[in-house]
């Protein structure tokens, strides 16, 4: 097995060389052990260059790799293969799968049924705000929400399957040592507990630009559908939803406010086909039948706790598109600064509304 594991990491390191071409040595050769040990002159006969034959066949490459699995083994990081069983197996099936991808957490999460959530890392209070609702009830009902832990939708959509009890997956555009951006390696750190962190870069590797559209293709090809919420002409979230058509996935998009410029994606790929998603319901009905009987598909959560007259007065006082900084609200519901501070505690704990920086609050969907 080990021997198995090095190769792969072997091929996975080898500048040049790229899944595509790994996965074409694989087929000629039968396996990549055979690969590994085919030698320089059987390998340029294969059509590689010199350099990377050389490199394939050299000391310094398996060093390199049993250096790496000793550090994944000493971080009780999982290595998986194409050959491991908790490779999710959809992503076997697009046309680069990654040689092996490493794994923090739990990585037999990666075998429930998968929705990616993607979106605009400066998204609005309306989009947080819904990518974390549906983010929630999809979790709620046995899905597994995956993500690229990213500013905005990404945040918003994994700290919503948290609070949902569910797991949650985070693909990484970085090695797992280097978590991106620093501010959510606490957010990482629950992730790692309660479902699985993933990447195909070494765990050394910093979040160069160039490695996020490469990560994207496994955010969709993990997973049955891809939800798009926000996303300007610009984002690198458009090509997640490419890459989830072309790889035979779902795209739905959450509709946005036509004045915002964060709506263009969404919006554009509903005119072109794509379904509108209002709530977790118009996801889950475009998944297979089998998947969909086997979700728990019971309303999930107990029912909201009722609300005394002075929390409706607040509540109704709040958006959920826009969040209302708290001398506004003192303003509108005419209530003494200890009544509005007790009365919005009150309304957090029952999970009515959420805080945002700099003491605003929103009214959660």
């Amino acid at each position: 097995m080990d021997d198995d594991i090095l190769s792969c990491l072997m091929l996975a390191s080898v500048k040049g060389l790229g899944c595509r071409g790994a996965h074409r040595l694989m087929a000629a050769l039968g396996s990549p052990r055979a690969v590994v040990r085919a030698g320089q002159g059987a390998l340029t006969r294969l059509g590689l260059s010199n350099d990377i034959a050389g490199s394939l066949s050299s000391e310094q490459v398996r060093l390199q790799a049993e250096r790496e699995l000793h550090k994944c083994r000493r971080r009780q990081v999982s290595v998986l293969t194409l050959q491991d069983p908790r490779y999710p197996a959809l992503l076997k099936h697009i046309f680069d799968p990654p040689i092996v991808l490493f794994a923090a957490g739990d990585p037999s999460c990666l075998a429930l049924p998968s929705i990616s959530m993607v979106g605009s890392r400066k998204a609005t209070a309306y989009g947080l705000n819904a990518a974390e609702r549906i983010a929630c009830d999809l979790a709620e009902r046995g899905l597994l929400v995956t993500s690229g832990l990213a500013r905005g939708i990404d945040t918003a959509s994994h700290r919503g399957a948290l609070r949902g009890r569910g797991p949650t997956v985070a693909v990484l555009g970085s090695g797992l040592d280097s978590i991106y951006p620093r501010e959510n390696r606490s957010l990482a750190r629950e992730i790692g507990a309660k479902g699985c962190i993933l990447s195909e870069f070494p765990l050394a590797a910093r979040p160069l630009p160039q490695n996020f559209p490469i990560r994207n293709r496994i955010i969709s090809g993990i997973s049955l559908a891809t939800c798009l919420v926000e996303a300007n002409q610009s984002s690198g979230s458009l090509i997640t939803a490419r890459l989830a058509l072309d790889q035979g996935r779902e795209v739905l998009a959450v509709p946005g406010n036509i004045t915002s410029k964060t709506s263009y994606g969404p919006n554009l790929w509903i005119k072109q086909g794509a379904k509108l998603v209002q709530d977790w319901q118009d996801i889950v009905e475009e998944l297979p039948q089998a998947i969909q009987e086997r979700l728990e598909v019971s309303t999930g959560s107990a029912s909201p706790e009722s609300l005394t007259q002075r929390e409706q007065q607040v509540l109704e006082s709040l958006s959920a598109d826009q969040a209302i900084p708290i001398d506004h609200l003192l303003e509108s519901t005419r209530l003494t600064s200890s009544e509005l501070l007790c009365t919005l505690s009150e309304l957090e704990m029952k999970d009515r509304i959420r805080q945002l920086p700099g003491k605003a609050f929103l009214k959660r969907l």
